[in-house]
């Protein structure tokens, strides 16, 4: 599996270094490694940068059950609705994980549990997670 960037721009990047770097922040997001990813974040890494599979870094900050990591994300501008390439929004993955806390900060941050294939929503129906359909007003 790899973590090829999406860039925010038209142009690809090429450059093997550019790309080591991504790879090395989405391993820090996917591990919790928020002072790290914060630093990297704050010197000019986009808060959306996207990996081969569209999964920003709070997507897998989200499903790897890391919450700082996602407040510090959101906090330096992460978009909490972007859908992957599957369509799947962090909050979903969150729902499925079971990462409640997480959910809720998505929430508070404006994620929409509406949004996404499958939804928040539709993914707490399936796993029959009652306070998250709560959290959503779909109880």
């Amino acid at each position: 599996m790899t973590d090829a960037p999406t860039p925010e721009s038209d142009e690809p990047a090429h450059d093997p270094e550019v790309l080591e770097l991504a790879q090395k922040v989405f391993d820090l997001a996917r591990h919790g490694d928020t002072d790290t990813v914060a630093a990297y974040v704050g010197a000019g890494v986009p808060a959306n940068l996207t990996n081969d599979k569209g999964d920003t870094l709070v997507m897998l900050a989200a499903y790897h059950g890391h919450p700082e990591t996602v407040r510090t994300l959101l906090a330096h501008g992460a978009d909490p609705n972007r859908p992957n390439d599957r369509g799947q929004t962090p909050l979903a993955g969150a729902v499925f994980k079971g990462e409640e806390e997480i959910a809720r900060i998505l929430v508070e941050a404006g994620a929409d549990p509406r949004a996404g294939t499958p939804s928040a929503v539709e993914t707490a129906r399936m796993f029959e997670k009652r306070s998250l359909l709560d959290l959503f007003g779909e109880n």
